[in-house]
């Protein structure tokens, strides 16, 4: 009897058989929806989520608007800092007749502020953006209400303190204008 040799044992490659891809996949549970509609390519997807999720879809202009911001932080609080008779005459048309100290601690307070809007310009998360942009409109705010009680308070309405309490409202609302943009949901695409 004469031995007849067997042919080559064929192996089957399971990345070239569909079905057994899909069943591999089916298994594991990736490949399929998920209950917010995505589709997972890997396990590690499905596990971490999705980073399209979580990209930021940056509002027209935030990038330059935090920049404006910083720099003008930086500049003010350094007037602040180094000249605080000036920056005093000059908003409220008057000498100053008290101690320097109120406004160096405005310009080293506006200092770090500006740290802030410097961070917040670097950064890539959504939530450190937000939180930049509302300590920015608070400073805003509260600068427009104390200049106001001030001008009150004194009884003279100088133009350079009206142009001051007018940028401050419009820097307010542009701040919350980005500030309610980043806070809105995407849609899924």
């Amino acid at each position: 009897m004469s031995c007849k040799p067997h042919p080559p044992l064929m192996k089957k490659h399971s990345q070239t058989d569909l079905v057994s891809r899909l069943k591999t996949r089916k298994i594991l549970g990736v490949g399929g929806e998920d209950d917010d509609g995505e589709v997972h390519r890997s396990k590690i997807s499905q596990m971490l989520g999705n980073e399209i999720k979580f990209a930021l879809r940056e509002p027209l202009g935030l990038r330059v608007w935090i920049l404006l911001s910083a720099v003008l932080f930086t500049v003010i609080a350094l007037m602040a800092l180094v000249f605080p008779n000036q920056l005093y005459e000059v908003t409220f048309e008057e000498e100053l007749s008290t101690t320097n100290i109120s406004i160096r601690l405005y310009g080293g307070a506006l200092l770090s502020l500006s740290l802030i809007l410097w961070n917040g310009l670097y950064t890539a998360e959504k939530v450190i953006m937000q939180w930049t942009l509302l300590s920015e409109a608070c400073y805003f705010a509260i600068q427009f209400l104390v200049t106001s009680i001030t001008l009150v308070e004194m009884g003279t309405l100088p133009n350079a303190a009206i142009l001051l309490l007018l940028s401050r409202l419009l820097f307010l609302v542009v701040t919350m204008a980005y500030y309610y943009h980043l806070g809105r949901r995407n849609k899924k695409i």
